[in-house]
């Protein structure tokens, strides 16, 4: 998605610039640039397996965060996060059939994220500010 996005935002800057507009076109440009930005996997920390945010949750107490990308809520909870984002376990459910498997678990059958295990205890789309105060 995140190239579709640059890509598609490459070619409509060039036809600006091209067609005497290039203003239009650097806006443009940076406009699709940022939608690329937020919906690329590189806005979220690295993402674990399943089994391996659930030792390392077990082990230290902190969240798992099952998310996707391109997902508007998980990028919203990643951005509110800020900083703090790193001080969960993301699980990426299309690159791991595992962590997709743990969300249908929790859901009834469905993949919907985010989905946050703190404690034990699943919350599907929960506010990020919720989150944050667990954190702290």
């Amino acid at each position: 998605m995140a190239v579709l996005f640059a890509l598609v935002g490459l070619a409509m800057a060039a036809r600006q610039v091209s067609t005497g507009s290039p203003g239009a076109g650097v806006a443009l440009g940076l406009v699709f640039a940022l939608l690329a930005v937020a919906v690329s996997p590189l806005v979220f920390p690295r993402s674990l397996a399943a089994a391996e945010a659930q030792r390392r949750s077990a082990a230290d107490g902190r969240p798992i965060v099952y998310w996707r990308p391109g997902c508007q809520y998980c990028l919203r909870l990643r951005l509110r996060l800020g900083a703090q984002a790193h001080r969960v376990h993301w699980v990426d459910i299309w690159r791991d059939p595992d962590g997709a498997a743990a969300v249908r678990a929790i859901t009834g059958g469905d993949e919907t994220v985010p989905t946050v295990v703190v404690a034990g205890r699943p919350h599907v789309n929960p506010d990020p500010g919720w989150l944050r105060r667990q954190l702290a």
